[in-house]
């Protein structure tokens, strides 16, 4: 059984958790689509993702600054490390109460959303490289068969030409 000092602060510090847990869900969500945004290629959409993605990464900060703080209250009272509170130090501490398996149970989904988010955003940053690198190459290859070849002809003149096959029927646009 807790005394009641101990248990406002692990309310407050549970009430933090479920917050963190839903915005993590969200920014899982936010990940998720963002694959299909990127193989949309849709500018607006992407934006607009990006837009929300920061809007969760700034309440993300905030709500984890009063994580660590409601951390170091109880980790205080119930003679944890104070200097990095860890949740499941908390729920050793805090064992043989509800209140413990609470903890556990939410540094488990919070730790399983994060892991989840991390290799989804890393997957997603892979996918948009390899779509760079291989637009950049287009882009490459346009830009070469516009300029052309330029070789010199067998008098010494200098010769323009295609540098790959395909000749312009007409350069009227």
């Amino acid at each position: 059984m807790m005394d009641a000092t101990v248990e406002r602060a692990f309310q407050k510090l549970e009430a933090n958790l479920e917050e963190l847990t839903k915005i993590y869900r969200s920014l899982l969500d936010i990940v998720r689509k963002e694959k299909d945004l990127l193989l949309q290629a849709d500018r607006d959409a992407l934006d607009e993702s990006n837009k929300l993605k920061e809007e969760l990464l700034f309440k993300l900060r905030a709500q984890d600054a009063l994580r660590a703080r409601y951390a170091m209250d109880l980790a205080t009272m119930v003679g944890a490390d104070v200097e990095n509170p860890r949740l499941l130090e908390l729920a050793q501490k805090l064992a043989g109460t509800p209140a413990a398996d609470r903890l556990r149970t939410q540094h488990a989904a919070l730790d399983m959303l994060i892991k989840r988010i991390t290799d989804i955003n890393k997957d997603n940053e892979e996918y948009a490289k390899t779509a760079l690198q291989t637009l950049n190459g287009a882009l490459g290859e346009i830009k070469e068969t516009l300029s052309g070849k330029k070789t010199y002809s067998g008098k010494g003149q200098y010769k323009q030409g295609p540098q790959v096959a395909g000749n312009f029927v007409s350069k009227e646009a």
